[in-house]
């Protein structure tokens, strides 16, 4: 059986922490921010979890 391949899309995207928990960044950060207000762009440039449904597509596409 030939080997599974990871997903690069997926890979550069996400990030895998020490505990094994994936984080992604947040959408609408990446344009028209002069009409978002800073503490909204502030919390948009954090990191955040995937939903359980989303974790476990991309457990697959990483190969984990």
């Amino acid at each position: 059986m030939p080997k599974m391949k990871t997903d690069r899309g997926a890979a550069k995207r996400v990030k895998i922490t020490g505990t094994g928990r994936l984080r992604r960044r947040q959408q609408m950060r990446a344009h028209l921010l002069e009409k978002k207000n800073s503490v909204r762009t502030r919390r948009l440039a954090r990191e955040t979890d995937f939903a359980p449904g989303d974790e476990r597509r991309v457990k697959r596409m990483l190969g984990i």
